[in-house]
């Protein structure tokens, strides 16, 4: 009381009109951001590239409820149809019931949950590798990752359709990024001869691209990284659950697992769950865990999360029948579709990209499809070229061969209706 009583009138009168001036300084800025943001929103929406989400009132399973209505869902990445199993919701509720909701901090402060170490005991297990690491998303995997192993003074070969995660990566790490073309392995070699200088040199790709549906060409790549005495980083997030023995991805595939340095996958997708891992030797695992930031400043995985990922890959292992389904209803989808004059690209997998050109007929074609009970979603710039938008067809494991015709006619449907076929 004192002090206040102490404070000159004068005194008193400058700090208020400060404080004025202040807030209005912050208001005539806020004003002139949200101007400038809704100018770029209005600009992107002239352009047919404005996003908005679309609230799901149901599980993912085949068909979900959008707007009280039962759709054919055919958009997402769910492939073996494990993100409503059974098996995959009682490991969750049981994990909950044991170890609570969230791991209270990070791994390296409030200790590993049981459910997290016996995840990644399973993923090490999976990929043939000595250790793995769980991170909290595909996207922390690879900045981590990624800005961990390269600096300076390292040189970066990434592939120039990788997914924006391992872009960002390379951007973050201050190495010296070369671009090669896609799936081109003699740029690749011509641009590992120039790189002679650097200390370490890391070649980065997808092993399946998640909007073209194509496979790297990793045979090549490895030999190229043996070659150059080159670390090889690849990215299984569309491989994994999809290809090779028991769902262990395109290396596993080609007989090429140990031959890759760096093992990158997500749990998000054919798992069912959420999150994502590094797999490799114990060397590399312990440095992560002590120069990767995204995990080292991240609260630790949900135990629910963890156990349901387990269970998803034990049921991926055992019945391997899950994954040939996956790929019965993805030719079936194909040949109906190219049968009716779509073109899918270069695809060689169950991610079927019909490809339509620009943003505002992709955008039709997927609102024509939506009139007709099928959930599609139109993939535009910046996620694909300019001039390359698709729509983005993922048939899975748990749509039945009468989901899949029906999803065809709509697509003959609006595709005739549009005049595109």
């Amino acid at each position: 009381m004192t002090g206040i009583m102490n404070v000159r009138p004068e005194a008193s009168h400058r700090s208020s009109y400060s404080r004025r001036f202040f807030w209005h300084e912050i208001f005539c800025f806020m004003n002139t951001l949200d101007s400038d943001l809704k100018a770029e929103l209005a600009s992107l929406e002239r352009d047919a590239l404005r996003r908005r989400l679309r609230v799901i009132d149901s599980a993912q399973e085949p068909r979900v409820i959008v707007g009280g209505k039962p759709m054919l869902m055919l958009s997402s990445n769910n492939y073996l149809g494990l993100a409503a199993h059974p098996a995959l919701r009682a490991a969750a509720a049981a994990a909950i019931a044991r170890y609570g909701v969230g791991a209270g901090a990070s791994r390296l402060v409030a200790g590993t949950l049981a459910p997290v170490a016996e995840l990644e005991r399973e993923i090490a297990s999976l990929k043939g590798a000595e250790a793995a690491l769980v991170f909290g998303s595909g996207y922390l995997a690879n900045l981590g990752t990624i800005t961990a192993l390269a600096g300076e003074r390292d040189v970066i070969f990434s592939d120039e359709l990788n997914h924006a995660s391992l872009i960002d990566g390379c951007r973050l790490a201050r190495a010296t990024v070369r671009i090669f073309r896609h799936r081109d392995p003699g740029h690749l070699a011509s641009l590992l001869v120039d790189s002679s200088g650097a200390r370490r040199r890391l070649i980065v790709t997808d092993s399946v691209f998640s909007m073209d549906g194509d496979f790297a060409p990793l045979a090549e790549m490895v030999e190229l990284a043996r070659k150059y005495r080159a670390t090889m980083v690849i990215d299984e997030a569309h491989g994994v659950g999809v290809v090779g023995p028991h769902g262990a991805g395109l290396a596993a595939h080609l007989g090429l697992g140990r031959e890759i340095d760096v093992h990158i996958g997500t749990l998000s997708k054919a798992l069912g769950s959420y999150g994502a891992y590094v797999a490799g030797s114990r060397t590399l695992i312990d440095y992560l865990l002590n120069r990767a930031r995204s995990f080292i400043f991240s609260t630790g995985h949900a135990p629910a999360l963890a156990a349901a990922a387990t269970a998803a890959i034990r049921m991926m292992r055992a019945t391997p029948e899950i994954i040939a389904r996956l790929w019965d209803n993805a030719a079936h989808l194909r040949a109906c579709l190219q049968g009716a004059g779509f073109s899918l690209g270069a695809t060689a997998s169950p991610i079927l990209p019909v490809m339509i050109g620009d943003s505002d007929s992709s955008l039709k074609m997927a609102a024509a499809l939506y009139a007709r009970g099928v959930y599609v979603a139109a993939i535009r710039p910046p996620t694909v070229p300019r001039g390359t938008a698709r729509l983005r067809v993922t048939p899975t494991a748990a749509h039945s061969r009468a989901d899949i015709e029906e999803a065809a006619a709509a697509f003959v449907g609006a595709g005739r209706e549009l005049g595109l076929i």
